[in-house]
Parts: C-alpha cells; structure tokens; sequence
C-alpha cells in the first residue's frame, strides 16, 4: 500500500482516551508542504487523524518525546520519536462530532491534518455558532463558538495583565453581535460591568453606557428601593440589633403600603406587601420616624401628645430632626417618652443620605420618591432604559466606586436584573424570551474566596441557577486562583490567554482533562490575542487568534508608552487640572 504524504506513523499503545504514537523513520520533524500549504510536523496543540474503515478519529498532539518517556516499554532505542495524543472526536460520513465510538488498534495510520480536514471539523455552518478569530496553526481556519452553550452554560476569559484579555473580550462581544459585517443581532442583550471604564470606546456604535459619574453616558441610577431592605439597612445603619432592624423592617412595609396608594399601583393587594416587595418607599421619612420614636417626650400622661419644642417639628424631606421638649422630673411633664439610644446611629444614617458618592443610590433622580411618596419614574422605567433600548450591549460604567463599596453596588445591580428574569420568565420581555449575557470584567475585586457580599451571593446564585431563567455569566479576571470555587467551576467554556503564574495555570488545568496538559503548559508562550478555548462552547480544545477590532475600537487599556513619554520635552506643569479633576471625580479633563 503507498504510504500518503501526510503519513505520520503507527499507533503503538492504547489507554484511555490516549495513544502512543511511533513516528515513522522516514519522517522528519519540521515543515512539509502540501498543497501549497506549509504544515509543521509534531507540534503540541496540533492535530492528527487515524483513519478506521470509513471513519476517521481525531486527536490533539499533548506531548512528543525522543526517549521512553511516555510510559511505554523500557528497551525503546532512544533514536526513536513519539507522540502522546488526547483523541477528541471522530467524523462518521464526512460529518465531525465530539467523541468516539470505538477506538485505534495497534498499527494503524496515524496522519498529520491538512486543511480539507480542519474544515470538517470547525464547519462554520452550525446553528447558532458564530465565528470569533481563526486557528493559530492555520489562518485560512475558521473557529466558531456555540452561542447558546457560551451564554447558558457561562463562560470565562482568563489571562495575566497584558495578554490582550480586555481587547479579546471586546472582540468576542463584536463578533457574537456583528458577525460579518451584518447589522448587530436586534434582540441581543449583553450586560457588561466595566469597573475601569475601559470600554465605552471600543463598543460605542453598538451599547448604550451608564456611569456613576457620567461625562457623555448616562446616569446610572439604583433606586434604593429596589434592594434588599436588609442589605440597605447594614448600609446606611451602623451595626444594628434585631429590634432595630424589626422597627426598621415595619416602617418599610408600612411606608411601601403607602406608596401603592400614592403612585395608584392597582396591580397588588396591600395586604401582600412584604419587605422584600420592590415598591417605592421615602428612606429619609423611615429616618425621621426613626428619631422621633428614639427622641420623643409627651406632654401629656396619656403619651399621646408629642412635646415638640418650638419650630421643632423638623422636616423629614431636609434631614431636620424634630425636637422635643425635656423631660420634667420626677412625675411631672413633660414625659420621657424615647429610649435615647440611637442618636450616633441616626447621625451615621444622616450622613449616608447625604453622601454624594452613593447619590446614585439613595437620590436616584426619577425614581426617588417626592415628599408625598410618589415617583415619577418606576420599576417598569428602569428595566426599559437598561434593557429595552436599541442598542445590544449596555455598559455600566462603575470606575470611580471605591472598591469598599463596589460589592453592594454591583450585587443590588445584579439583585434587580436576576429577580426580574425569575418574576418575568413567562412574558416576552423576560430573559427567557430575550436571554441576557451578563459580563463581569476585573472579577476578582468582588469575587475572592474570602470575600463574601451580595456582589458574589448573586453571581453565584445565577452561575447555580442563571440557565433557567435565560441568565448567563462571562466572568474576565487576571487571577483565576483568587475567584471563588463555586463560580469558577460553573464556567462551562474557559478562554484562556497567556498565564505566566503557575498557581493560575493550575486552576485552568484543573478545569480540562488531565491528557491535555501539554496544550495547557504552552500558556505561558501564548502571543498577545491568542487563547486556548476548552469546554462546552468550543467543537475541539482549541488555540485560536481572536478576531482584530476595528479601527479606533479599542478599549482604553493599553500600556503607556514609557519610552517616548520619559524621552519627550518638559515644558511647565500645573498640577491644579490634575487636582480639579481629582476633587470632581472627572477623568476627563484634560489639557
């Protein structure tokens, strides 16, 4: 039988999902040309085929040696070459698929792949993949995504500081979206938490941008109301008792009962008002009543009449306390009526009420109730400027949020986008109609093992749950070692760029079977824009170049140029920009 141009040896062992191969003598490692084509022999992450009668099995080169290294009989000259290969899948009638039915016997052919056969395997005609760069062994191959196991099953980039993990991100996003050069998918819903801001730029035709402190976006606004009342009273309480959060906890149901009356809420009974019911309530009214009951004398022995002192009613609107006459003594009026305890704690809760940095949540513009209760925005508004615009990505721009409150932000962001795709899973407008995509960038700020927060509660609830309800998580992190287990192993595809700490490699390892250990071990050398794709998402594990961005569609997140900058001229500075800019939170001043 005539030995083919792409004859690469025998298969000399069997076991498990891997075999040993024997290079042929004839065959030197290096370039061979095929076709035109140049094809490099024996290298780790490469593949090779072993034709069986009228299928063909495929595996992934994991390791070449020239000794016994590979766990195979001791009396081998050490002349010889081997290989270990991971078979991955077989093509049964020219059609590829993941897995096999039966496996190589000792002696058969073993063949390096050409391009006729990549083309099998990453067909790029497969409903709801979609194409996100090329392989690296081959630039003429396509490689695909499977967009509905991406997004359902969660997903997670991965790569150490420089690896090109902000751009990929931006560039696997353009390319699910766009595709070739189509008009942007128009029932797409990506979510992206950009800590850094980094992002507006590269995806400003295609998303609509929210900020805490907006320049050009738009105000980010999470009405406090929409929280948990639990989370919101550690927030803005300093280190309550039960019975304070029990009286607490009263007033909002009560002043939530209100507020159905005042904004003519037909749609829910009263009587089935819980805390927990997203209904708008006045915070700076539950603090007044607050520092009445802990403040106030009677004038009378019934204790029925406040003793207020004059004028000093106060204004619950302007954060002004009533006050109140002292007590008399003994038995004489008027009478001591509240305890006293709380004013260090009411002076704590005025001072977050007035704390600009978290305007955005405790005065959210439209959605902050007016003296009488009412709202001139509501929930429905909220989820239509986040959701229901024309644009498929919005970007919540969160740089500038101190770090130390980052995690309540973000959880009561992700607290209202998760609670509406369980509420509303059977209307149209729910995530099951229109899945979600939520990104989450610099994951391992809020995500740590020993962290704990509403921040990662939520993400781990839609990793565990976010299938159901048409919520799915991307989590991009330079340290995967730091991001919590639970997360973590919720990912179903890993893109992985360059790795050079081991610790992190670890953990991506730890997510792929162990024969593919060689692929893994290469991550170190991976070029800036390059990947392994494992899991779910991808046909094969594979070593792909992302697709490049287009012009002036980078995020913001290059190195400086230090060379230049350190060479170039001195002129005069001023550094009073530099410390308006910081006093006003603006980044975007400039000179």
């Amino acid at each position: 039988m005539a030995i083919q141009p792409t004859y690469l040896g025998i298969v000399s062992s069997v076991s498990s999902s891997s075999i040993s191969v024997e290079i042929a003598s004839g065959v030197d490692s290096g370039i061979v040309v095929l076709e035109g084509r140049n094809y490099r022999i024996g290298q780790v992450g490469s593949f090779v085929k072993i034709p069986i009668g009228y299928n063909h099995l495929y595996g992934i080169i994991s390791e070449s040696s020239e000794t016994s290294k590979l766990g195979l009989e001791t009396n081998i000259s050490s002349d010889r070459k081997w290989l270990k290969v991971e078979l991955v899948g077989e093509s049964v009638g020219g059609l590829f698929d993941r897995g096999i039915s039966e496996y190589p016997s000792i002696g058969d052919q073993v063949h390096f792949v050409v391009d006729s056969d990549l083309k099998k395997i990453f067909r790029n005609d497969l409903k709801s993949h979609f194409q996100v760069g090329r392989l690296s062994s081959s630039e003429g191959i396509e490689v695909s995504l499977d967009l509905d196991k991406l997004v359902a099953r969660h997903s997670a980039v991965l790569g150490s500081t420089g690896s090109g993990k902000s751009t990929s991100t931006a560039s696997i996003i353009r390319s699910m979206l766009i595709g070739h050069g189509e008009r942007p998918a128009p029932s797409a819903r990506v979510m992206l938490i950009d800590i850094h801001g980094e992002y507006g730029p590269a995806l400003s035709d295609i998303a609509k941008t929210f900020s805490i402190l907006p320049k050009e976006e738009n105000q980010l606004y999470i009405p406090y109301w929409c929280m948990s009342p639990d989370k919101l009273f550690d927030l803005v309480f300093n280190s309550p008792n039960e019975s304070q959060r029990s009286s607490f906890m009263d007033k909002v149901v009560d002043e939530k009962r209100l507020g159905i009356e005042k904004n003519k809420i037909a749609s829910i009974d009263p009587s089935n008002v819980t805390s927990s019911t997203p209904l708008p309530y006045r915070l700076k009214k539950i603090w007044y009543d607050l520092c009445h009951d802990d403040g106030v004398n009677y004038s009378d022995a019934e204790m029925t009449k406040p003793a207020y002192a004059q004028g000093g009613k106060g204004d619950f609107d302007a954060l002004m306390a009533p006050k109140f006459l002292p007590p008399g003594p003994g038995s004489s009026l008027p009478k001591k009526g509240g305890p006293g305890l709380l004013k260090r704690q009411l002076d704590f809760m005025k001072s977050r009420l007035l704390d600009t940095q978290l305007s955005f949540l405790l005065q959210p513009g439209d959605w902050n109730p007016e003296k009488d209760g009412a709202v001139k925005r509501d929930l429905d508004g909220l989820l239509e400027d986040w959701l229901g615009h024309d644009k498929p990505v919005t970007i919540f721009d969160l740089s500038g949020m101190p770090s130390a409150r980052l995690a309540l932000l973000l959880g009561a962001l992700l607290d209202i986008i998760f609670e509406a795709a369980i509420w509303g899973r059977n209307v149209k407008e729910g995530m099951r109609e229109r899945p979600l995509l939520i990104v989450l960038e610099e994951a391992h700020r809020y995500l740590g093992k020993s962290q704990g927060g509403e921040s990662k509660e939520m993400v781990q609830r839609i990793a565990k749950e976010g299938r159901k309800f048409g919520v799915g998580a991307m989590i991009v992190s330079q340290r995967p070692s730091e991001i919590d287990e639970t997360i973590l192993s919720q990912c179903g595809t890993i893109i992985s760029l360059r790795i050079n700490n081991s610790t992190d490699r670890g953990i991506v390892k730890a997510a792929m079977s162990d024969g593919l250990a060689g692929v893994i071990d290469s991550l170190p050398v991976l070029r800036t824009g390059e990947a392994v794709i494992v899991g779910e998402a991808a046909q094969l594990p594979t070593r792909c170049r992302f697709n490049v961005l287009p012009e002036g569609k980078y995020p913001t997140s290059g190195d400086p140029k230090i060379g230049s900058r350190w060479r170039a001229d001195r002129g005069a500075e001023d550094y009073s920009k530099l410390v308006n800019a910081w006093r006003n939170q603006d980044s975007s001043q400039k000179d």
